[in-house]
């Protein structure tokens, strides 16, 4: 079965500077080539999947988007990380673009986008984890039948777990602990797999 790790992206993979879509401005969180070098090495593929109200806001339009996603993944690909997909949300209720100024199923906390991956990818969502800096991520993964890491860097900020998806399975201030923690539960479930094999 296909295993992914879901990452957010302006918070998380990134650091987070509010509907940036300048590549100049682009930096990596400090940890993220170890982290997702870490859980490359453990086959998990690496999925990006975002909010970008900034196209229905008409901040920017989903080329500079794209072209800002590009970027990431030749900054990633300069050091041996290949980001298997970008999935990314265009809409916003209050958006002033029309097309996009909608409510839908693929903003987080809804799961659209882990769903859409899934099925495009044929991912496992059970072995799969979700790891974001706000409960919407945490509360996306769940719902997609994942599990979720809240990478607590200081950008969740309401903390409203008003439903039992919004509860983390870890929380962390590190990228680089969350993929420890994602390849150590992966390790043993293999050898626990391997254990039963053996018994059979």
């Amino acid at each position: 079965m296909i295993k992914a790790v879901f990452l957010d992206k302006d918070g998380t993979l990134v650091k987070n500077v509010p509907y940036n879509v300048t590549p100049e401005l682009i930096e990596l969180d400090e940890e993220a080539v170890d982290a997702l070098r870490l859980l490359q090495q453990q086959n998990f593929l690496l999925v990006v999947v975002s909010n970008q109200a900034g196209i229905a806001k008409g901040y920017f339009d989903e080329k500079a988007l794209q072209t800002a996603n590009t970027h990431i993944a030749s900054l990633l690909a300069a050091q041996g990380i290949q980001i298997d997909a970008f999935y990314y949300c265009p809409h916003h209720p209050d958006g002033i673009i029309v097309e996009y100024a909608v409510k839908c199923d693929c903003r987080k906390p809804a799961p659209g986008l882990l769903l859409q991956a899934a099925e495009k990818l044929e991912i496992d969502l059970a072995g799969s984890w979700m790891i974001g800096d706000i409960l919407d991520d945490v509360d996306a993964g769940h719902r997609a039948g994942c599990r979720s890491i809240l990478y607590d860097n200081g950008n969740e900020t309401k903390w409203e777990k008003d439903n039992k998806y919004r509860e983390p399975d870890y929380t962390v201030n590190s990228l680089y602990k969350a993929a420890q923690i994602i390849c150590g539960a992966s390790e043993l479930k293999l050898e626990s797999h391997e254990a039963l094999a053996g018994e059979l």
